[in-house]
């Protein structure tokens, strides 16, 4: 659960809306708020970091998404989000989550300003940062969507990353990462099936799940849609001859019950069919 930066939203309405899904869904794990909305909240309360993600986590909120990484290298930051989140302060929001309990992911987004020295420069930093705690679930690479990108219409950032690139890019990151973080995982909203065959093949193990109101590659220019049901997901990973198993956030093995729903309505409910869609992460063996 994410959202852009209301100018109006106080820092206490994260706190609310976490709240409100746990009153309704107790049993529900709430993986929500990246750390620019961290940032922002606490700004807006007057805590500090931590005392804020404490709040959250009284409020309902299980795990974080390690989005606003873009690219951990300040140079390449100031050119893609005007300094709005620097290097350090990202940083300072995983690793402090890390400190109190909450299991976050982490991100990569490439093939726009950066070069293949940024990417290990960021791996390394993110290697370094779960030698220290441990926290991290899953390392997430999101290739730059350039079609209507406001970056690349001012002609500051390359098309996207090219085929060979993309396969690249996530074979380092199974190598870099080996024995700090087990699960590397694909975007098939930005890469589409195709790429995500290849990417599997070298080096990837997890596929990104369905989304709810997903925009930002869809504004950008993606036209791989926002979800797909187990079947389609079934389809995709076919050819490779790997099985395909359904996870939690947090990597661990749903109940019986969850799984029966899931397959019953094949993992969109009547709801995603009138335009609400609801999160199922899978993962590959």
């Amino acid at each position: 659960m994410q959202g852009g930066i209301h100018p109006d939203l106080p820092g206490t309405a994260y706190f609310d809306i976490a709240a409100e899904v746990k009153r309704r869904v107790p049993d529900l794990h709430v993986h929500a708020f990246s750390p620019m909305e961290v940032v922002n909240g606490a700004s807006r309360t007057g805590l500090s970091i931590r005392d804020w993600l404490v709040r959250a986590r009284e409020a309902g909120v299980g795990s974080l998404p390690g989005t606003a990484a873009e690219i951990l290298d300040d140079d390449v930051r100031w050119v893609l989000t005007k300094g709005k989140l620097p290097a350090s302060a990202w940083i300072e929001v995983i690793t402090t989550a890390h400190e109190l309990g909450f299991p976050t992911t982490a991100t990569m987004m490439y093939g726009h300003v950066d070069t293949p020295a940024h990417w290990v420069g960021h791996l390394r930093v993110i290697r370094g940062i779960q030698e220290r705690t441990g926290g991290f679930t899953e390392f997430v690479l999101l290739p730059f969507v350039h079609a209507s990108a406001p970056i690349y219409l001012a002609g500051l950032a390359r098309p996207g990353p090219t085929r060979r690139e993309n396969r690249a890019v996530h074979a380092v990151s199974r190598i870099l990462l080996h024995g700090a973080i087990s699960s590397i995982q694909c975007s098939w909203v930005k890469l589409g099936n195709d790429l995500c065959r290849d990417v599997l093949q070298g080096g990837v193990n997890d596929l990104g799940g369905t989304l709810m109101e997903e925009t930002i590659s869809r504004m950008a220019g993606s036209q791989n849609g926002s979800f797909k049901t187990i079947s389609q997901f079934a389809e995709l990973v076919a050819p490779l001859e790997r099985p395909l198993r359904q996870r939690t956030t947090t990597y661990g093995q749903p109940a019986p019950d969850r799984l029966a729903a899931a397959a019953a309505s094949d993992g969109v409910c009547g709801a995603v069919r009138g335009g609400t869609r609801t999160p199922l992460p899978l993962a590959m063996p």
